[in-house]
């Protein structure tokens, strides 16, 4: 990279950890820290829904399926589109009335203590394994490729600086920062598709030179990377766990002012997440369309893991350059120091505060952004495992894992709303029986088992896992004592729960953009079929 490039680079690092500076003024309560006082608007909310989650599975990830597989990942994307909507329109109205700072104290109140802490460990270990530690090995790839600074000192840059405005600032660092570096994101992945197209000679150039369904989001049944069963049946189940019952996620929704307020930040959202297959996977399909003619840049991109910091080494001019790595790295700062805040969550207010529930509000912020420290250091130790945990390409990897722990906790979160007989003894049998059989699927996998039970796709697998979990649930509730309604009459589906001093013509509106964005969705089926 040439001096302008770092110029920019280093103003951008700087902008970020002003933000954290500002931000870390008068953070003395729990509610501020963790939830930004419950007072954000929806244009903020939804950005930052949509920049958190745009970690290093996506910048990096995607661009890397693009260029392998073609356009089937973006499936995950186009479903998150739903997902955001059943967030909006169904789980908030019950997560913003009961009042709850987290997921797992949802399920305390729900259920049961049990609940609570089983959600709580689960969240922090799969955070550990898929977003914290994949996001330090993307983010010192895109420094190595692009800087030429060394791996290891490019993962301490990343995970440093991440963590020092996370920890300054709490959630409304987060969110802020998650707002400028949408704008950064989404104009850097423009660039780079514009500037690749014309590289290439054009779509119809790519659409020719591209592999046998490299074009398609839907496959057939007998397909072994992705058959359309999977994608329809199994899918939704990591999504309805990870937008609608995570911590990761949820957490932004509830720092909205209102029901209203976060209905319309999660509409917005979802326009947006109709946005990663050409940002993100699009680039990808350039990539191997230039790689055919380059043989130069095939070198470069490899096995495929490094193609859009290459992209960007190879396709833009210096500025632009130093802009569009700003935009990569802000995106993978944004997705950790996300993870970061809501892990920091749940190890003060879902274990910690368990242990000494007298503890002061001041204090109770301070032991949340040491934790965040804590985490930090886990990060860096967790370095030196990223390449083999990122072998099998880091998207596919993180929906794997996903696919092998959700499945429980999304049967919990949806038969717990809807039926009221659910009880704890049923939930928690489920979640020991997922946990068995999901740890048993991941253990096998890393010791390269081959037999039946690690020959099912994975999303079949997660579909599998949710029809057992939910039955055992509920045959085990149905032959245990029912829980007390009338301490979870709040907590389970009535149609108190949706009433709200909204005028009409708001949720008018929001049902008129929540149709657009549906209509929109089978557009992009239908033409990519």
């Amino acid at each position: 990279m040439e001096t302008l490039d770092i110029i920019v680079i280093s103003v951008y690092f700087l902008m970020i950890l002003y933000i954290g500076l500002y931000y870390s003024r008068k953070k003395d309560n729990t509610s501020e820290y963790f939830l930004a006082n419950r007072n954000l608007g929806w244009f903020v909310v939804g950005a930052s829904l949509f920049a958190s989650n745009i970690g290093s599975e996506h910048l990096v990830g995607l661009a890397e399926s693009g260029f392998k597989k073609g356009l089937i990942e973006s499936q995950f994307e186009i479903l998150a589109a739903f997902m955001l909507l059943i967030l909006g329109w169904l789980f908030v109205p019950f997560y913003k009335k009961s009042g709850v700072l987290t997921m797992p104290e949802f399920l305390e109140r729900r259920f049961s203590s049990s609940a609570r802490m089983y959600l709580s460990i689960l969240s922090i270990f799969a955070y550990v394994i898929t977003k914290i530690s994949v996001t330090i090995f993307a983010g010192a790839i895109v420094f190595e490729t692009l800087i030429g600074i060394d791996f290891w000192l490019g993962a301490l840059i990343v995970v440093v600086v991440t963590g020092l405005y996370t920890i300054l600032g709490g959630l409304k660092a987060v969110v802020y920062t998650d707002t400028l570096q949408m704008f950064v994101l989404i104009g850097g992945s423009i660039l780079i598709t514009v500037f690749g197209l014309n590289e290439i000679g054009g779509w119809q150039s790519m659409v020719e030179t591209s592999r046998d369904s490299a074009m398609s989001l839907w496959r057939s049944a007998s397909d072994t990377e992705y058959p359309w069963t999977a994608i329809l049946f199994g899918a939704p189940i990591l999504g309805i766990w990870y937008w609608c019952t995570d911590q990761f996620i949820v957490q932004r929704a509830l720092a909205a002012r209102n029901i209203s307020v976060a209905r319309k930040a999660t509409i917005f959202a979802a326009f947006l997440k109709l946005t990663p297959m050409f940002l993100f996977v699009v680039p990808g399909m350039i990539a191997y369309t230039y790689s055919q003619t380059n043989l130069e840049f095939a070198e470069q991109i490899g096995d495929g893991a490094a193609t859009l910091p290459v992209m960007v080494q190879t396709l833009l001019p210096a500025g632009l350059r130093g802009l569009v790595a700003a935009g990569i790295l802000s995106a993978l700062m944004s997705s950790l120091s996300s993870v970061f805040n809501s892990c920091s969550t749940l190890i003060t207010l879902d274990i910690y505060k368990k242990f000494k529930p007298d503890i002061s509000e001041k204090k109770l912020v301070r032991i949340g952004q040491l934790s965040t420290f804590f985490l930090v250091g886990i990060g860096i130790l967790w370095i030196p495992f990223q390449e083999t945990l990122s072998s099998g390409g880091l998207f596919q990897y993180i929906q794997g894992i996903q696919a092998y722990l959700s499945p429980p906790i999304a049967a919990a979160f949806l038969l717990g709303l809807f039926i009221k007989r659910i009880n704890s003894s049923g939930v928690m049998s489920a979640f020991y029986l997922g946990a068995f059989l999901g740890l048993s699927r991941l253990i096998m996998e890393v010791f390269a088992v081959d037999n039946i039970f690690t020959q099912i796709h994975f999303l079949h697998f997660a579909l599998f896992l949710f029809l057992l979990t939910s039955f055992v649930m509920i045959v085990v509730s149905m032959l245990t004592p029912p829980p007390k309604y009338n301490k979870i009459k709040d907590l389970v589906y009535s149609s108190e729960i949706f009433n709200s001093n909204e005028v009409n013509y708001q949720k008018k509106i929001d049902l008129i953009l929540t149709v657009v964005v549906i209509v929109l969705v089978f557009i992009i089926w239908f033409k990519f079929i």
